[in-house]
């Protein structure tokens, strides 16, 4: 689908493409374009960089789209077959190598590596070859290839040993484990992934902590970096489309309906808002921030019928039950939340999950208060997003452990996101900063959340690869 074959001289390959596709009633295929830092970033190189993204087809539509030779120039998606790739994506990817960087592991009972992981595993090595031979069919001579994430991780590596007159480079979205977490993978495996990293000439991490926990395990487990370099590029909030597309109708209706949701407090005063968005990954620890805030209405009374915390919480992998699980439990705390202090007149907690773009960035414009409050997070672009968004400047809690910290740090209200008590008192400490403090800390996130654009962020690591 869309092969260039031999002539791409810039190439991306990721598991999810920038277009996807459904089957209509009568068989016809639409397409639904998506965005982010890749989008946006492939834009801003221009149309005659020989550019082409190769990802894996998807759905059925994915896959009628690649055997019917359908679909967008520049990008070519890999027919996959699905058994192959539910055990590298699910098996792999989502249920072990997340697991590990976010660190997730209920240690006493899990993670089990048998005979299952090691069948699993084959079909992990299988669905990077067929990216890794995708790579080199397309690559014209001397091409630079940039590969994306945990998914792709031995890509790299393979690619390589394709195609050594290529420049490849790999970048992470994850957060990077440290080494004495990452040992918990069986010793072949560890070598395996950090072999196939690299393989690439450059690899790059969101932040310097990530970077730096690569190194020592590539100092431990394999005797260093080799000739591989590394950098750190921090994604950062594309303010441009942002605040372009926050003031559009569609959001603008859903402020309207969200503020009369929220509604007024006993004195006829706007209710202040403590808002949060995420997928119910658990990782982005939601329930924790929900305890803590009904800690605030047990321990602040003064609060009551004065702030809503308006929580989105989008359901992600939910083919995995612990997933699932975890959405329920985000649901009954929340049920819990409103059935003790819920009045007629006051919800204290506004629940959404249903995936809802523009409502978010609604969300976003009439945030008090930003809750970010990660137990581990590569980045978490809300945590830029929001300050860029709020229509008159926002307070951010954060978690010490989410990427964005390294660059939000000085600014927001920092907590240890297992401690449910102390952010308790920092939302307590986000609703009473002075207006004049809360604008200038929001003004200074916004700069920092806003300073590597994602169009910059791909061609600087493009950049740094060719030089």
């Amino acid at each position: 689908m869309a092969s260039t074959f031999g002539a791409a001289r810039v190439l991306v390959a990721s598991n999810r493409g920038p277009v996807s596709y459904e089957v209509r009633e009568d068989g016809s295929l639409q397409a639904k374009r998506g965005g982010g830092g890749l989008v946006s970033g492939l834009s801003a190189i221009g149309p005659d960089a020989g550019a082409l993204w190769v990802c894996s087809a998807l759905g059925d539509g994915d896959r009628a789209a690649v055997r019917r030779g359908t679909g967008e120039p520049g990008v070519r998606m890999l027919d996959i077959p699905a058994e192959v790739h539910t055990d590298a994506y699910n098996g792999i990817a989502n249920s072990v190598l997340w697991f590990v960087h976010h660190m997730l592991y209920q240690t006493p009972l899990e993670p089990v590596f048998d005979a299952e992981f090691r069948r699993q595993w084959a079909s992990y090595e299988t669905y990077n070859r067929a990216f890794a031979e995708a790579l080199a069919e397309e690559a014209a001579e001397g091409a630079v290839a940039i590969v994306q994430d945990y998914h792709l991780a031995l890509v790299p590596g393979m690619l390589r040993a394709l195609r050594p007159d290529l420049r490849i480079g790999h970048f992470s979205h994850t957060p990077w484990a440290p080494v004495e977490y990452f040992r918990m993978l069986p010793d072949d495996i560890a070598g395996q992934l950090l072999r196939g990293m690299l393989g690439a000439d450059r690899l790059g991490f969101l932040t310097h902590r990530w970077a730096e926990a690569f190194t020592r395990c590539c100092e431990t487990l394999v005797g260093g970096l080799g000739d591989t370099r590394i950098g750190v590029h921090g994604l950062g909030a594309d303010a441009e489309f942002l605040r372009r597309r926050s003031h559009e109708a569609d959001v603008d209706e859903r402020l309207a309906a969200l503020r009369a949701e929220i509604g007024t407090g006993p004195e006829g005063t706007a209710r202040k808002a403590i808002v949060r968005v995420d997928r119910t990954e658990l990782s982005k620890n939601i329930v924790r921030g929900l305890l803590a805030y009904r800690q605030l209405l047990a321990d602040r009374p003064e609060w009551r019928e004065r702030v809503v915390h308006v929580a989105f919480a989008y359901p992600s992998r939910q083919d995995l039950a612990v997933y699932r699980d975890y959405t329920a439990e985000v649901r009954r705390v929340a049920e819990v939340i409103n059935g003790e202090y819920g009045t007629a007149g006051w919800t204290p907690v506004v629940l959404h999950v249903k995936d809802d773009f523009a409502r978010s960035l609604a969300a976003y414009r009439l945030a008090d208060v930003a809750l970010v409050n990660p137990v581990r997070d590569g980045m978490n672009l809300v945590a830029k997003e929001v300050p860029v968004v709020s229509d008159e400047g926002c307070a951010l809690v954060l978690s010490r452990e989410a990427g964005a910290y390294e660059e939000l740090g000085e600014d927001a209200v920092v907590v240890n996101p297992y401690d449910v008590t102390r952010t308790a008192q920092a939302l307590h400490e986000a609703l009473t900063m002075p207006p004049g403090e809360r604008a200038e800390r929001s003004k200074r996130l916004t700069a920092a959340a806003t300073a590597l654009p994602p169009g910059r962020w791909f061609v600087e690591q493009l950049t740094a690869l060719r030089g």
